[in-house]
């Protein structure tokens, strides 16, 4: 059902974006969405990993630097039957971690300092555990995809916003007698705003799954539980300066570069509360 919902979110983002691309620019705009969506996407398959890494200050790390860190790693992927991500460790006092990669062979897992300073050893799992969810479901793939395609839409609608400043929207179309102005006019205004729900949606609805996946790798919820519950502690408290917010929606949790309603309405993380609930709920059903 998971996998079912996650691609008739993609299937409508797509849709969404030729039907922008058709309504903003006619034949030609839907012509240039899909050639935008092909460069977008087979940039973000071959090159999201690297740039998520290199936006963050990621360094790579050895067994020999981090051998409390490998051990959990090389564990938990043996039990998710997956080969071992490569390891990174970001500058950043904010704890916090993330996943990228277009797939498990080609996977890295990156932490920070501040994670790893205040997370004990069942913690550490259940956070890892996550992340490896992640790459085994290959949340990273479909919400780069997701992403890509959200932005093309966004950038659609950009475009359609300045044809407007000069008078060129519709003015050689065929269908302006027939509404195709308001259609172009209604897109460009609502075509991001619902690409954005549908992408916020998607990336929710991986993070409930990724953590029932990890506590069910692991066996159990109490580490995920506990390290979520410090997670939020540190983070209402300490601002992110390393991970950029572009590869916020990577991390297990949201780091701090906003407050309030609205900012939690529009986030790509579901509440922590929630989150932590869902998990108190599968103490008593067996995991394994």
């Amino acid at each position: 059902m998971k996998v079912l919902r996650t691609g008739a979110i993609l299937i409508l983002l797509s849709v969404l974006l030729v039907v922008a691309g058709g309504a903003i620019g006619g034949r030609g705009g839907m012509q240039i969405a899909l050639v935008m969506a092909a460069i977008m996407n087979f940039i973000s398959y071959f090159f999201s990993d690297k740039i998520a890494l290199a936006s963050s200050g990621a360094q790579p790390v050895a067994h020999e630097q981090l051998p409390r860190l490998y051990n959990v790693m090389e564990r938990l992927a043996a039990k998710a039957n997956i080969p071992v991500p490569k390891l990174y460790v970001v500058p950043e006092d904010a704890p916090n971690a993330f996943a990228t990669g277009r797939n498990p062979s080609h996977a890295s897992v990156a932490v920070t300092e501040g994670l790893l300073q205040i997370m004990n050893d069942e913690e550490l799992e259940g956070v890892i555990a996550h992340e490896l969810s992640h790459v085994r479901n290959y949340d990273i793939l479909t919400s780069s995809i997701a992403a890509t395609v959200a932005g093309a839409i966004t950038y659609l609608a950009s475009m359609g916003k300045w044809a407007m400043i000069f008078g060129g929207l519709g003015r050689d179309r065929d269908d302006d007698r027939g509404g195709g102005g308001a259609a172009a006019l209604l897109m460009i205004f609502l075509a991001p705003f619902a690409a954005m729900l549908l992408q916020l949606f998607l990336s929710r609805t991986r993070e409930y799954a990724a953590d029932e996946t990890g506590a069910r790798m692991v066996g159990e919820p109490y580490g995920l539980i506990s390290a979520l519950e410090k997670l939020g502690a540190y983070n209402r408290r300490i601002p992110t300066t390393a991970i950029s917010p572009s590869t916020s929606s990577l991390c297990i949790v949201r780091p701090l570069f906003g407050s309030g309603t609205l900012s939690s309405l529009f986030s790509t993380h579901p509440p922590l509360e929630e989150r932590i609930a869902a998990l108190k709920q599968m103490v008593n059903a067996p995991l394994r």
